[in-house]
């Protein structure tokens, strides 16, 4: 079965999302464009871009969902004993860039990277406009550890991790769930599930219910800009106090 082409322009709108593929799990459409509009339009509605350099861009809305429920979402204990004996400060949309391209670095499991040129384009377009964060990882001068993603209202879309010294994404994750939790957000998506993601405490959410989610917090106010001022949680050592 053919899947949906979109037009290169943004009054070309997204199919529904239940008529995404099962296999592979959660296809949707494919073409369009990485624009902001498009972007924006398409996080919205529980959809996400995920392709390989030279590939048509291609757009997913898995069932199930993957999701860090925040209300029940806690630091391990040893996590918890980690972050308080280093000397680790957490900084927020300091380094996009550099997040962002450190996530893309080549790992031992995968064989290049999904974010090309084109995705490293267009988010940091978004994070200049507001729209896309990062959470840092800090050991003095030396980046360490990281996430990226988009908010929406009160909604943190996630996109990517790294961890260049052991614990240093789980710290980000962990300080950036605190944050979201004391601004009133929810969730943070994790999109697709994988081993690691349910270690660390993401759900298994219907699609319907994420997507009834987005319905509610995605409309509500919560200012655009950089988060570098807002965000409170600075040092690792108060994950989990």
């Amino acid at each position: 079965m053919r899947i949906a082409v979109l037009k290169a322009d943004t009054a070309s709108g997204f199919p529904p999302i239940a008529s995404a593929r099962t296999e592979p799990d959660g296809l949707l459409c494919a073409g369009g464009d990485l624009g902001v509009p498009r972007l924006l339009d398409a996080y919205r509605h529980g959809i996400f871009p995920w392709f390989n350099p030279g590939e048509p861009i291609l757009w997913w809305s898995p069932d199930p969902r993957c999701v860090f429920a925040l209300d029940m979402l806690a630091p391990s204990r040893k996590l918890r004993q980690l972050a308080r004996r280093s000397s680790w400060r957490i900084r927020a949309d300091h380094a996009f860039t550099a997040v962002m391209a450190a996530c893309a670095e080549p790992r031992l499991d995968q064989q290049g990277s999904w974010i090309g040129t084109a995705m490293l384009a267009a988010y940091t377009e978004l994070h200049r406009l507001g729209h896309a964060h990062s959470v840092e990882v800090w050991d003095q001068q030396q980046l360490i550890g990281g996430i990226y993603g988009v908010a929406i209202g009160r909604v943190f879309f996630g996109e990517s991790m790294f961890s260049r010294v052991s614990g240093g994404s789980k710290v980000a994750l962990f300080a950036l769930a605190q944050q979201l939790r004391a601004w009133g957000f929810p969730i943070i998506d994790a999109q697709v599930e994988n081993p690691h993601l349910l270690s660390l405490g993401a759900e298994r959410w219907p699609r319907q219910r994420f997507a009834e989610l987005l319905d509610h917090y995605c409309p509500q106010d919560f200012p655009s800009g950089s988060w570098t001022e807002r965000f409170v949680i600075d040092r690792a050592s108060a994950i989990g106090a």
